[in-house]
């Protein structure tokens, strides 16, 4: 057992305290049109209704009390953003993001600490993120400032629905949407920035115990060229298929293959990989397939401060069944290690040492 004292270079781990989140006003739009709310942070409700739902939270939408909502203007700024209450927004039936899919999506966690004060993590990655990937898709998207303030704000109105810090956490959602009407295949003329946060158990069922996953062969998760390296949201609906197949057959989750050899590892369905053999961790190499995830770039930094090499690179399929551990990271599954994992048939079963890297 060990401690490991965490410390990221141009990063902010944001903490609130009950008093902060009773006194903290949140920054609203005033166009009562929009539906906007002048809202106080929700510790006011009733927290009768809540305490009882904690023992029986899974991983799936839970309705809150806010949402935060912005719109971009003519220039492609976003500005005038607030929080309404929780609850279905107008979309137009030709937006660009349910006709040509433009659109992305982030996720981060607010955590409870046992003194009852609430965190954040690296926020401003995941705004840096957005950005990123906005581009990419030829979106404009809010600032890091808009994105933080964003992010605290909807948290700070849904302080009542973070889970106690043994039961869970509060999942928190931003999207950026394609909205307004388009016909020909061009970016759409206006955007929303949207937050909604639920809170959530562990992604998967058995919680934080080692899972069994499997190579998919046929189906790919990127290519070359496309966006799998940014949180695009029609990243995800290509792979249900191969994922609903492994777990009929009784997997945790499936593990992707390179879309051009059919040999180097890419990541799992959420999250990324790694694999430890002695001293060394390898993950595979970013590049157009491989998303950045913020978790992935925090296990490297401790890593390295722990005194394990770190490589990052083009790993072959072989060395599963070579390696001491193997273990996936995202925000949604946090650090998880691999109990077994099968490639044609052929099963390789970790666990003899103890998971202890992982």
């Amino acid at each position: 057992m060990f401690n490991v004292q965490l410390s990221f270079t141009n990063t902010t781990i944001f903490q609130f305290s009950s008093s902060f989140m009773a006194q903290h006003h949140l920054q609203l739009a005033a166009t009562s049109s929009h539906g906007w709310l002048r809202a106080t942070p929700s510790d006011a409700h009733s927290e009768t209704s809540v305490d009882k739902r904690w023992d029986s939270l899974a991983f799936n939408p839970v309705k809150t009390d806010y949402i935060y909502v912005m719109k971009s203007c003519k220039d492609g700024s976003f500005s005038n953003g607030g929080l309404r209450q929780y609850g279905n927004i107008e979309i137009s039936p030709s937006a660009a993001v349910l006709n040509y899919g433009q659109g992305i999506i982030e996720n981060l966690k607010a955590y409870k600490n046992k003194n009852g004060s609430i965190i954040l993590f690296r926020v401003e990655e995941n705004g840096l993120r957005m950005r990123v990937g906005a581009d990419r898709m030829c979106m404009p998207a809010p600032t890091i400032e808009q994105f933080v303030e964003a992010v605290t704000s909807t948290v700070s109105a849904n302080e009542r629905w973070v889970p106690p810090s043994n039961k869970g956490f509060l999942h928190v959602q931003p999207l950026l949407m394609g909205n307004g009407p388009v016909l020909s295949l061009i970016p759409a003329p206006e955007f929303i920035f949207l937050i909604y946060v639920t809170p959530v158990r562990n992604y998967f069922e058995g919680g934080l115990k080692p899972i069994n996953v499997v190579v998919e062969n046929d189906i790919h998760r990127a290519t070359l060229g496309g966006v799998g390296n940014i949180k695009a949201i029609g990243n995800y609906a290509g792979i249900m298929k191969a994922q609903a197949k492994a777990k009929a057959n009784g997997f945790s989750d499936v593990l992707y293959l390179d879309s051009i050899h059919n040999r180097y590892l890419e990541e799992f369905s959420t999250a990324n990989v790694f694999i430890v053999k002695d001293n060394t961790i390898s993950t595979p190499v970013l590049g157009r397939t491989i998303l950045p995830g913020i978790t992935r770039k925090s296990i490297i930094e401790i890593a390295h401060r722990q005194g394990f090499k770190v490589e990052e690179r083009l790993v072959p399929v072989e060395e599963l069944f070579d390696a001491d551990e193997v273990f996936c990271c995202g925000n949604a599954v946090c650090v998880l290690p691999v109990g077994s994992i099968t490639l044609n048939g052929k099963r390789v079963d970790y666990g003899e040492s103890g998971f202890v890297v992982s």
